[in-house]
């Protein structure tokens, strides 16, 4: 299924889009699209059952803004330095373990809202990445088989940095990672049964219609189930927890000078096959 939340910001409601593409109506059918929702199969049941029935209400998909496919997301974890390319082009070491760190979920907006270029900001940067969205209560996996059982399913996001911030200011990488709108999330929340080679998806990226990213999961160093398994070691994950598993090459960072960061009025445009497809004009803060 692909499940999504639209309206305006705050206000979303859960809705579904069908296989001809029709955006359905969920709202009679369950309250919302989060962790409680994911975690419970007898719900899931529900809505399959009614989309199956065709009796699921339309909806007038024109100006309506889509929000983000999970609300009241509890956690981001983020993998860094996750593509074997990217890390190359950064003049990185390839990690011997996954490199986490964390976004607030405060951070995560819809695919298509406006992303906020920081004041003072002079390298905000892109990166496309495939999101994992937890379904089950995970702690100290021990395989891949079990990892991959406690995927809900995945999505779009777009891990917006400012290297500046990140890198050279000290410290950890919070502060160019936690900026306002760094995290777009969406369009849909597609069913872990829809992906069957989550390590073998497209992922795209464009600045301004020049094609800036082209790359594959399938050239990530630590596969989804390896993250999954990997982070539940250290922490616990809940139903709703987000895990964006990097970027691929092709980051201004990694570009030659003078690096083309992002400015106020340029437009970024990304998408990973079958997940979706995300626009963001920027602006500055």
């Amino acid at each position: 299924m692909k499940l999504l939340r639209v309206g305006t910001a705050g206000s979303e409601r859960p809705a579904l889009l069908d296989a001809e593409g029709t955006l359905r109506d969920l709202s009679g059918t369950v309250t919302d699209i989060d962790g409680a929702l994911l975690a419970d199969t007898a719900a899931l049941d529900r809505i399959r059952a009614a989309a199956e029935s065709g009796e699921l209400p339309a909806l007038d998909a024109a100006g309506l803004r889509v929000g983000p496919p999970v609300g009241r997301i509890g956690k981001v974890v983020c993998i860094g330095l996750n593509y074997h390319d990217h890390a190359a082009e950064t003049g990185a070491a390839t990690p011997a373990e996954p490199v986490v760190f964390f976004k607030a979920a405060d951070t995560v907006v819809g695919p298509d809202d406006t992303v906020l270029v920081p004041r003072k900001s002079v390298k905000t940067d892109w990166e496309v990445e495939l999101a994992v969205v937890i379904g089950r209560t995970a702690r100290y996996l021990e395989s891949d088989e079990e990892a991959l059982a406690h995927v809900a399913g995945y999505a779009v996001a777009h891990d917006v940095s400012e290297r500046e911030f990140q890198i050279e200011r000290g410290g950890t990488w919070d502060k160019g990672k936690n900026c306002e709108t760094f995290n777009p999330l969406g369009p849909w929340l597609v069913t872990a049964d829809e992906v069957a080679a989550p390590q073998d998806l497209s992922l795209k990226l464009w600045v301004n219609g020049e094609l800036k990213q082209d790359g594959s999961t399938s050239q990530q160093i630590f596969p989804v189930a390896e993250v999954v398994r990997y982070v539940s070691q250290f922490m616990t994950l809940y139903p709703g927890d987000v895990i964006n598993t990097g970027t691929p090459a092709g980051v201004a960072m990694g570009q030659p000078e003078p690096k083309p960061y992002l400015r106020a009025g340029d437009v970024v445009e990304l998408e990973i096959e079958g997940l979706g497809r995300q626009r963001q004009e920027l602006k500055d803060a």
